[in-house]
């Protein structure tokens, strides 16, 4: 029996695996297709995500890969009338800035490479048609080939669900346009690559047109809405006809469609995001617009969340109640970035702060305890753990990064309890202020005290020093 199954080899599963596989935990990965993802689609990452994945160990690879966001340039009736700036000026003063720009098909490529090197896999051509479970297991079976059995499996594969569905768990959303809209991964001679081009929809009715060139390649990533009755053509003639009617290019000018979808923007989140020994995440648990750039983030960090949850319980004898923790963090925040990915696409708020979800944490969960009458920071339990000089040369970043928990004192020189995790003391940072710290494996703060007084009782309870 495997420890765990993850069904869908996006983002979120080569995400999870990577985590699970660093844990020593014995995970598969299967994918219907016969190969990864080809289409940019989710092509922005968030500040956040860019820290995940530093944590992940693919950090450079997804900085070669691509690159910052260009300015928009409005064009109408051929002529460049004016800049538009995709990002609200925000203070983003840690980590890398974004969001940064690589195409999906490039990031899933650098997670499968990384995932191999430590020693996980793929199967591909595996459809998962429904699966059974019981107290010990779950047993997922295929359109073709031998069940797969697995103490936990993960439902990663995407919006239409085949694991959710044999649940029986219901989304609950809303259609946020019933315009469909084409995304396609275009080849254009003759338009320059240093902005975003964007034509604006025309006094005839017709809707928007976009040509975003994708960093580190040689192709833009083509959006555009479309009619509500309208049936879109994803070939290169109906692409051509398409680009030739919105803008002052002209048909031939497109010389290749080397990807093309079409959807109905539309906002949903499940029900729950576990039933027995299977877990939701990623599209399985919640479809965004893609305004915003926040469905590919909020799926990465449901990953991030889950998988060290999992080793903990499978390999470091933390209790099984410790998996109840994440629907009761990981659901609150995919709500929250729906609503956001709503009033984005129609126009309500534009990206900002928020949308780098650096702000985002979880002070509600049962994991989430600070014992301090007098905080004299701002980082409160359930925070994301801030960066910070840990010593010359060195980061707390630095000290974080690993599947470990992080015992930070701050300021203090109060005696610390032996939980066999790595220690960290620093005479001040002002985001902290003075006070004993525990730092999940994903970041977050677990437990703040002016003292270590209880900090054991609660390493006991989450499974720390198990």
């Amino acid at each position: 029996m495997r420890d765990v199954l993850i069904v869908g080899a996006g983002p979120t599963g080569l995400a999870l695996g990577i985590d699970l596989a660093r844990r020593g935990v014995d995970a598969l990965l299967v994918e219907k297709a016969d190969g990864l993802f080809p289409g940019s689609r989710g092509k922005g990452l968030q500040p956040r995500t860019m820290e995940v994945f530093d944590d992940l160990g693919v950090l450079e690879p997804i900085r070669a890969a691509g690159g910052e966001y260009p300015v928009g340039m409005i064009w109408r009736d051929g002529e460049q009338v004016g800049e538009h700036h995709l990002v609200d000026p925000a203070e983003i003063t840690e980590g890398p800035l974004g969001p940064w720009m690589v195409p999906q098909w490039r990031t899933q490529r650098i997670l499968l490479r990384r995932l191999e090197e430590l020693g996980g896999r793929v199967e591909f051509g595996r459809e998962a048609v429904g699966l059974d479970q019981d107290a010990d297991g779950v047993a997922v079976h295929f359109a073709s080939g031998e069940p797969v059995r697995a103490r936990y499996a993960v439902a990663a594969d995407g919006g239409r669900s085949v694991l959710r569905r044999a649940l029986g768990i219901p989304m609950t959303g809303e259609s946020v346009d019933p315009r469909p809209t084409l995304v396609a991964d275009v080849r254009v001679s003759g338009l320059g690559r240093e902005y975003w081009h964007l034509f604006p929809p025309s006094a005839e009715g017709e809707g928007y047109l976009a040509l975003c060139p994708l960093a580190g390649t040689d192709d833009f990533q083509l959006v555009a809405q479309l009619p509500q009755d309208a049936t879109p053509d994803l070939g290169l003639d109906g692409i051509r006809k398409l680009v030739a009617s919105r803008s002052h290019l002209a048909p031939e000018q497109v010389t290749e469609v080397r990807w093309a979808s079409d959807f109905r923007p539309r906002a949903a989140l499940a029900d729950r995001f576990r039933a027995g020994r299977v877990f939701l995440a990623g599209d399985a648990a919640h479809v965004h617009s893609p305004a915003g750039g926040q469905g590919l983030n909020t799926s990465v960090q449901d990953a991030y969340n889950l998988g060290w949850k999992l080793g903990a319980v499978l390999r470091e004898g933390a209790p099984a109640a410790l998996l109840d923790s994440y629907e009761a963090e990981r659901r609150p925040v995919a709500a929250d970035m729906l609503g956001l990915s709503t009033r984005i696409h129609r126009g309500e708020t534009r990206r900002g702060a928020a949308t780098s979800q650096l702000g985002l944490g979880y002070p509600d969960s049962p994991l989430s305890e600070d014992t301090r009458t007098a905080p004299s920071g701002t980082v409160r339990a359930g925070d994301r753990a801030p960066d910070g000089e840990a010593a010359p040369g060195a980061r707390l970043f630095d000290a974080f990064r690993g599947p470990h928990w992080t015992l930070l004192a701050v300021g203090t020189d109060a005696a610390l309890p032996p939980l066999g995790v790595p220690e960290t003391r620093i005479a001040a940072h002002e985001a902290y202020g003075r006070g004993v710290f525990l730092v999940r494996p994903d970041g977050y703060v677990g437990w703040v005290g002016e003292t270590a007084a209880g900090l054991t009782e609660y390493a006991q309870r989450v499974g720390v020093n198990k």
